[in-house]
This record gives C-alpha cells, sequence and structure tokens, in this order.
C-alpha cells in the first residue's frame, strides 16, 4: 500500500483557562523561540478525542475501546451478559484466568485487599499492573473464549492453542482508538499497536506568561457578626491563541483496523469511516480542565487538511517569531503567517500533483488562508470530504 498522509492544522483561540495543569496546578508551558508559550499536552488532547468519539456518537460503541486496570471487572460483566447464568465470583475467576493467558499480568490491589479486610466485605477483584487497551470486540471474543472453558478454565487456558486463541483475540480487531493512537504493552511487545496518529503539543503563537486569580467564598450561613471569608484561594491561568497539529498514516490506520464490522463491506469502509470521526473530534474536541471556573469553550478560527503522498509537514516554523501584538489580538496576524508559511514550505517541500487542501474558517481575520485550498462551510462538510478523498485513495492501485 502507498503511504498516505492527512496533516491536520488549526488555530485556536481560548480565553482566560488552565486547560492542561502542571504537577503545581498552573498551566503548562514552554519555551519556544526564546519565548515562554502556553502549551496544551498531546496527551491532554487525545484523551478529549477520545471523550468526544463517545460523547458524541460519532462512531458506533462497537468501534470504540477501554482502556483501563478494571479488565477483569470490564470481561466478567461481559461473561455474565452473555451467558447470566454464570455467578459473579464464578465470571470473575474465568476473567482473570483469560486476561492472563492473553498476557496481561494482573494482582489484587494492596490497600482494596486490606480495606475488604478490614470491612469483612469480599475480596477485591484483581487488576492489571497498568492500564490494558481492549476493544469492545476483542473483549467479546475473550468472554466468548472464557465460556467455553467454564468447566475447567485452567485447564482449559492451559493448551498451546487456547493461550494461542487468546493472545489473537487481544491482537485482532481493533476499534478505531486503538487503531489510532496505538497500545503498548510491557510484558507482551508482540500485541503492541503502533500508532497511526501523532499528535502535536498544542502551542501559543505568541508569548505568555501565567496570572494568577486571587478568590474568596463566603459562608452562607454566616450572621452580620461574622466577618471574613470561609475559603481563600488562588487559581493559574493564561489565555491564548494557539497552534495545534495532527499528523493521520492513514496507511497504518488501514493495516491497524484490518476488516470492518461486517464482512461484506469495502475494505476502504472503516477507514473513511474512522478518518471523518478523527477529522470532526481533532477540530471540536476542548480539554475539560478547569473548565468549570472559565468556561473556555471555544471552536477554531482557521482549520487546513492536507492529504499527501509526501512526509507529514508541521507549520510551527511560522511561529517560530512569536507573534507580537499591536493591540487588535494575535488571530489575524497568526493567520496571515500560516497562509504565507504554508504556501512556501508546500512550494520548497510539497507535491501539488498528489496533495489535496481544504480550508475551514472563521470570519474575516482568516481570509488568507482561504487562498490555501478548497473551502469548506462546515466542519461535517470538512470531515466528509477528506473522508471521501482517502476513500478514494485507497482504491487505487499501489
Amino acid at each position: 500500500m502507498n503511504r498516505i498522509f492527512l496533516d491536520v492544522h488549526a488555530l485556536q483561540t481560548v480565553p482566560p483557562s488552565n486547560l492542561n495543569r502542571d504537577d503545581t496546578g498552573a498551566p503548562k508551558t514552554a519555551v519556544y523561540g526564546g519565548v515562554p508559550r502556553a502549551r496544551v499536552s498531546s496527551q491532554a488532547w487525545k484523551r478529549a478525542i477520545r471523550t468526544y468519539f463517545k460523547d458524541e456518537h460519532l462512531l458506533d460503541p462497537a468501534e470504540l475501546g477501554v482502556r483501563t486496570k478494571k479488565v477483569v471487572e470490564l470481561l466478567a460483566d461481559r461473561i455474565t451478559g452473555l451467558d447470566p447464568a454464570v455467578e459473579r465470583e464464578t465470571a470473575l475467576k474465568l476473567a482473570d484466568e483469560t486476561v492472563k493467558a492473553a498476557g496481561f499480568k494482573t494482582e489484587v490491589p494492596k490497600r482494596k485487599a486490606e480495606q475488604a479486610k478490614k470491612d469483612g466485605g469480599p475480596a477485591p477483584a484483581p487488576e492489571s499492573k497498568y492500564l490494558v487497551f481492549l476493544s469492545s470486540r476483542q473483549l467479546d471474543g475473550l468472554a466468548r473464549l472464557a465460556l467455553e472453558g467454564v468447566a475447567d478454565i485452567t485447564a482449559f487456558l492451559k493448551t498451546k492453542e487456547n493461550k494461542a486463541r487468546a493472545k489473537e483475540l487481544a491482537d485482532t480487531r481493533h476499534s478505531v482508538d486503538i487503531a489510532l493512537f496505538g497500545r503498548m504493552v510491557a510484558d507482551v511487545a508482540d500485541i503492541n499497536v503502533d500508532a497511526a496518529v501523532q499528535v502535536a503539543h498544542a502551542l501559543s503563537v505568541h508569548r505568555v506568561d501565567n496570572e494568577s486569580d486571587y478568590y474568596t467564598a463566603v459562608d452562607d450561613e454566616n450572621t452580620e457578626e461574622e466577618t471574613g471569608a470561609g475559603m481563600i484561594g488562588t487559581v493559574d491561568f493564561n489565555s491564548a491563541t494557539l497552534y495545534r497539529y495532527a499528523a493521520l498514516g492513514v496507511h497504518q490506520l488501514a493495516a491497524n483496523l484490518g476488516q470492518g464490522l461486517r464482512e461484506d463491506e469495502p475494505r476502504t469502509e472503516p477507514v473513511r469511516r474512522a478518518v471523518e470521526a478523527f477529522v470532526h473530534a481533532f477540530v471540536a474536541s476542548l480539554p475539560t480542565g478547569k473548565i468549570n471556573t472559565f468556561g473556555h469553550h471555544t471552536e477554531p478560527d482557521a482549520v487546513v487538511v492536507k492529504l499527501r503522498t509526501t512526509r507529514p509537514i508541521s507549520y510551527v516554523a511560522a511561529f517560530e517569531d512569536p507573534v507580537r501584538s499591536d493591540g487588535g489580538g494575535h488571530l489575524r496576524e497568526a493567520a496571515d503567517r500560516l497562509a504565507a508559511y504554508a504556501f512556501d514550505v508546500e512550494r520548497a517541500y510539497g507535491d501539488p500533483e498528489t496533495t489535496l487542501t481544504w480550508v475551514l474558517r472563521v470570519g474575516p481575520a482568516t481570509q488568507k488562508l482561504a487562498d490555501l485550498g478548497i473551502e469548506a462551510g462546515t466542519l461535517r462538510e470538512l470531515a466528509t470530504a477528506v473522508g471521501q478523498a482517502v476513500a478514494e485513495r485507497l482504491e487505487r492501485p499501489a
């Protein structure tokens, strides 16, 4: 299969906010171009994208996965869902043995075991020693395998054939989020999944210095004689125009997904759905750190998407020299710079014969970006157009 890449660039302005905190509770920052910038980690935005898939119903639940240490309990739920006659304790044993056969190490958390003993309650279920990322279809397959060995699950999974089946079930029919963001299992390297998506840390296009808000809270039950605050504290924040970027290897995504949910659907169909969902979610998702405090609900002011066969190219260097406000904000200058830099870089390194470009933008400040490619009227139109183009590229002979 030919290499196909999707570059997604976005400019997004956020008001005073604290989207992604460091270990001190302050907004994360980075030095770029010799000055401090606001930063939102790739991990924070990938989590927002995965949550958006689910909350906005962009994909069938069967096409999504779960990342948890409580994989034994989760699998036990699948087992009893398939066969309600199986008692909970039996289901947990079946699940634990099957999870271990698939290659994931489990143990009963010491703190939970001590608390259960103190309370005189039942022993807690085993948990994996690390977060395990499994698709809905993988969990269903493992649950069915466990029920085959319900009579004696230990003996059943001791056979070489059934142990291999458990590992295979955990390494086939990946969910879209696993196919996109990958999976690493240190103990079982052969079931690792290479991520199809690389998400950059979002950076402000200008210098940013964190600020601190001093706040007080009044006790509603205080009498007139009782003065002073019931609580005082501080919260750090900043505001910024962010440059966001992600690169999607469509060929890697196709390899990770394999066949779709239905055996009769074209091989390009699951990839098209995944691409459309990713473009939609990357653009519209938003980390929710301190969102009740700041209500930072914004959408990107501009989005540029490129489908290419040459290697991915970030345009972050357009902002290595930080944008300086003339009193009218940062967006217009940022959009102008992005348009100019994208044109220059593509002229020097791109392949205009094989590269397609779409632009989604809001307001007059982003006008210069319109010349980069086909303008989409809505986010849905953008995602649909990109998904269709990807499917057509995949159908071409290698």
